[in-house]
């Protein structure tokens, strides 16, 4: 839409960049008000980013944590969605340059395009250990663990055999610790009896964090017993020594170069490059550094909300790049908006830290409510309960509920399908081992 369009619209056009949590929210907060809604998104659905592992892990299918936009707003007539991808921000005429050469004008922006992964300067491993930040990658990880399985049931060579059951999930933060402690329960208890020339519960999931401790962002006793979990799991947790190298063939852990054919990266994020399109100050991870009212300096029609903001608190530390932040400054956006659309002072944002969860297995999780610290099973009961709650605009909750607690109760995970991608290369396998070898034993093997 040109400029004297949208001024001959008459009402005023709030764009929103992402249908995340900011965006989605502040799109929702905004349904009352005289104003035209676009929410520009490259993709077509909202997704739960907390409960994304579990597709990874085949736990759960994409439908249960994720929901076409246009259906999610179908009932909020001030709201169009638009299937785009913004490529250029003209802050001096009020435009955003989309692909294939279109523009869309606005006279409010709110950007909230989200983070994507951060491999501090060794962009090269992303081909090799997949981060797991969309359904795409969570689909792709799924692939790459359960092909794992099947190639080391055919590998002849024990040397290789050993390659492909060896996981390593790289970051010990709580998608790292998730990731980690579920596909130790894959190996140990889902996919048990289903091989007859491996044993998938001799397979080595091991959790590396450089830091000191997983989990750094919870009190250091949480940490501590979220570590002892993950080894009753039968996790391989390594604390405070970096991974230096990533390849094909495995990483190299200090001196040590270990033979790993899954590599998974859970150690950082990086604002959405959507930001760098600004020309504001930003901190070393890409994030805008906005005001107190979460607008941009110089631009104060345009907002920054989630993790592509940079946020401070009163006491100094970043506002996380959690989904509890990302929909309160969303809201907050929407109650910006509406202030200077009324030539009102706009308020300061102010997060409320509500505490942190984060699930390690089956009955074990760590919860930190600041005045109450929950570990084990109730923590693992209360996670489920508070992520159950929070699946609004999706699926059926009850359905949805049921089908996640068959399968921590039985272990199974119904997702468990291979599909040949358009543009797949051949999987090759190596030649399978004699039909006559002896199948390992199924009892009283080493868990790693």
């Amino acid at each position: 839409m040109a400029d004297t369009e949208r001024r001959a619209a008459g009402t005023p056009h709030v764009v929103i960049v992402g249908g995340g949590f900011a965006g989605l929210w502040a799109t929702r907060a905004l349904a009352r008000d005289a104003v035209r809604i676009t929410l520009v998104d490259r993709r077509n659905h909202h997704l739960f980013q907390p409960l994304l592992y579990q597709v990874a892990t085949a736990g759960l299918s994409a439908p249960d944590i994720a929901a076409p936009l246009r259906h999610i707003l179908r009932r909020q007539r001030n709201v169009e969605v638009m299937l785009a991808e913004v490529e250029a921000i003209h802050a001096d005429r009020r435009e955003l340059g989309l692909a294939g050469g279109r523009t869309l004008a606005y006279d409010v922006l709110l950007l909230a395009s989200g983070s994507t992964h951060a491999y501090f300067g060794h962009e090269e491993w992303e081909q090799v250990a997949p981060g797991l930040k969309t359904l795409a990658d969570a689909l792709k990880i799924r692939q790459q663990v359960l092909l794992a399985f099947e190639k080391a049931e055919q590998a002849a060579d024990p040397a290789e055999r050993a390659a492909w059951l060896d996981f390593a999930v790289i970051g010990g933060g709580p998608t790292g610790v998730e990731l980690a402690g579920t596909l130790a329960e894959i190996a140990r208890h889902t996919l048990r009896d289903e091989f007859r020339h491996v044993d998938p519960s001799t397979a080595r999931v091991r959790l590396i964090e450089a830091g000191p401790r997983v989990l750094a962002s919870f009190p250091e006793s949480l940490s501590i017993k979220a570590r002892q979990q993950l080894e009753r799991l039968g996790v391989d947790v390594v604390t405070g020594t970096p991974v230096s190298e990533i390849n094909a063939d495995g990483y190299r852990l200090g001196e040590t170069f270990v033979r790993a054919r899954t590599v998974l990266w859970a150690a950082g994020v990086a604002a959405s490059p959507l930001g760098r399109l600004l020309q504001a100050p930003t901190d070393r991870a890409g994030r805008v550094q906005v005001a107190a009212d979460l607008s941009v300096p110089g631009h104060p029609e345009i907002l920054v909300a989630g993790d592509l903001a940079s946020v401070q608190q009163p006491d100094g530390t970043p506002v996380p790049g959690i989904a509890p932040a990302a929909k309160q400054m969303g809201r907050h956006a929407a109650r910006v908006i509406r202030a200077r659309l009324r030539g009102q002072p706009a308020p300061a944002f102010r997060y409320r830290d509500f505490g942190n969860l984060a699930t390690i297995g089956r009955m074990a999780a760590v919860v930190d409510l600041r005045a109450l610290r929950l570990s084990g099973a109730l923590a693992w009961w209360f996670w489920l309960i508070a992520h159950v709650f929070f699946l609004i605009g999706f699926r059926n909750r009850l359905s949805v509920l049921i089908n996640w607690a068959s399968s921590y109760w039985s272990y199974q995970r119904h997702a468990r399908i291979i599909l040949e991608q358009p543009g797949d290369e051949p999987v090759e396998i190596d030649p399978p081992a004699s039909h006559d070898a002896t199948p390992p034993a199924r009892r009283g093997l080493p868990s790693t």
